[in-house]
């Protein structure tokens, strides 16, 4: 059995020369759900040459659509190269990033830009692992840093770091608040 002839999700690549100068106002008005990718500006063909400056973007509808009616708002509008079904959004989010790429260049998650009302948390939840690697990450730099109160790292976060923020805010508050009274409370 194939892939549906409507899905909900799409991806395409945007080229900035080749867009509309207004290009994020039109898709703003479009009241589309999306995710725009950090602008790709250096990532490598094989051959060792540039790519030309790119983002990826990922379309959220709320119903099914055609590909007929995703390409009237990409190639005909936008004037952008043809979109594919997205089979995984989670996993089209991560590669903005390419997080699962290490080989290529890692851009920056907190550039990765929402529009529409799209919920990055609720569409790229972590997995276990990834907790546990940002939860070590953020001690390490408490450590580093010689950190004592929540509130010094919590703002670090929100200001650099969202995916840190995201961790510190809803799944890790507790563990670090403590961890943090601990600290202050043997310097005491």
């Amino acid at each position: 059995m194939g892939i549906p002839d409507r899905v909900r999700n799409w991806n395409f690549i945007l080229y900035p020369e080749s867009a509309p100068e207004n290009w994020r106002d039109f898709i703003e008005e479009t009241r589309i759900e999306l995710v725009e990718s950090p602008l790709h500006d250096k990532d490598i063909n094989p051959t060792g040459e540039p790519k030309k400056p790119h983002h990826h973007i990922t379309l959220l509808y709320p119903s099914v659509k055609t590909y007929d009616q995703v390409k009237e708002l990409v190639v005909d509008q936008l004037k952008q190269p043809i979109p594919i079904k997205c089979q995984s959004v989670k996993g089209s989010i991560r590669y903005m990033v390419h997080k699962d790429n290490p080989e290529k260049h890692q851009y920056n998650w907190n550039e990765i830009v929402p529009h529409g009302g799209a919920d990055l948390s609720a569409l790229c939840s972590l997995t276990h692992t990834e907790l546990l690697q940002i939860q070590d990450d953020i001690q390490m730099y408490i450590i580093e840093n010689d950190i004592i109160e929540f509130e010094d790292i919590a703002n670090y976060a929100l200001l650099n770091n969202r995916e840190w923020s995201d961790v510190l805010r809803n799944k890790s508050t507790i563990y670090f608040k403590s961890y943090l009274n601990s600290r202050r409370h043997r310097r005491a």
